[in-house]
């Protein structure tokens, strides 16, 4: 990544949306598993539909026997992101997953790219992140690999610099390994 991890100052704030479907939690944690994933580390940003997400694919995911390593939350607005990055980052899990509005993501991944070992192939995301103005404010040449669940149950991959959408139920899924 070649620009400054900081987002242009006066776009527009984003608006919480509801709390993750059934159908997403449980794509997201197919994927995981389909990944080989044991230990994974959780971003989110402070909202209450992104912490309503980790908690649920949290407990899921520990009642199924993974770890989860650690949970570092992050800002909408910040000096840096840097502290939040490093952390995340530091934890070197099987698999990272993240939720949260999408502008705040964007800083986060931002700074995460700019500064940290992170790999957005080894990172799975919630809906909210699978669009594109979300994948747009940090550049989808910046994010190859990067994957999720969109509402429906469906998958998306940042692939080429584009995202595709695989409907619920087609064998298009991401499935590239974790490492």
């Amino acid at each position: 990544m070649t620009s400054s991890p900081r987002l242009p100052t006066g776009l527009p704030r984003d608006v919480a949306g509801p709390g993750p479907t059934g159908a997403e939690l449980r794509r997201v944690t197919e994927l995981a598993l389909r990944r080989g994933a044991r230990n994974i580390a959780i971003g989110r940003g402070r909202s209450a539909a992104a912490e309503a997400a980790v908690r649920e694919f949290a407990r899921r995911w520990e009642t199924g026997g993974g770890t989860v390593l650690i949970v570092v939350t992050w800002p909408e607005e910040a000096a840096s992101w840097l502290r939040q990055a490093t952390r995340l980052a530091a934890a070197d899990p099987d698999l990272w997953i993240m939720a949260g509005p999408p502008r705040g993501w964007a800083q986060m991944t931002r700074r995460l790219l700019w500064s940290t070992p992170w790999q957005p192939g080894r990172t799975l995301a919630f809906a909210a992140l699978g669009t594109k103005r979300a994948i747009g404010l940090v550049g989808a040449h910046n994010l190859h690999g990067l994957a999720g669940a969109t509402a429906d149950g469906g998958t998306w991959t940042v692939c080429d610099g584009n995202i595709r959408l695989a409907k619920r139920g087609s064998d298009a899924t991401p499935t590239a390994p974790a490492g």
